[in-house]
Parts: C-alpha cells; structure tokens; sequence
C-alpha cells in the first residue's frame, strides 16, 4: 500500500506544489523549499517543540484547525508557524506567521 501517505498528505504537498514549492519527503511531514524560505509542513495535529529552524506549516482538516491553534498559541513555540486548512479541493490560510517589519 505505498508509503502510508494520507490523503491530507497528498493535498498538503499539491497546495505546496501549486505555490511553486519543490517538495521533499513522504508521509505526514515533509519539506518546502522555495528560492531561500524552507517550510516544514505537518499534517499531523502533534504540536512538538522541535528545533525546526524557520517556518512551520500545519495543514489540518476544518474541523481540526480551531483546536490546534489554540493550542500552538498556548505553547508559544519557538518557530514562526502557519495554519491552512484544506477543505477538498479548497484551501485557505487560516493563520500566517507575523509579517516582520
């Protein structure tokens, strides 16, 4: 059966792909990179406070993204992270990092 990739995997990285994103890995995790940003996307709802240096990128289901900010916000990792939620073929930013000034 493959590399156990779920559905909301494959969606994640066709939204990455679609924004012009090369896409490295397979499962639940994988890596964005694009020009200089790197992106490290999850589609799992685990919020660990890894080392991942630059952008974190949680892309969940709608009925899991109010939750998972929520808790994002109260543990205040040390990386700078976003939500998208994909909705079928739909997908929106329902969290971005802070714009730096």
């Amino acid at each position: 059966m493959g590399s156990g990739t779920t559905p909301l995997a494959e969606r994640a990285r066709s939204i990455f792909t679609e924004l012009g994103y090369a896409v490295d890995g397979d499962g639940s995790d994988f890596r964005a990179e694009r020009a200089w940003k790197v992106v490290h996307v999850s589609t799992t709802a685990s919020v660990d406070d890894d080392a991942t240096d630059g952008y974190r990128c949680f892309v969940a289901e709608p009925d899991d993204a109010s939750d998972l900010q929520h808790r994002l916000e109260r543990r205040q990792p040390a990386y700078e992270w976003a939500i998208i939620v994909a909705d079928g073929d739909d997908y929106q930013v329902e969290r971005a990092p802070p714009v730096s000034a």
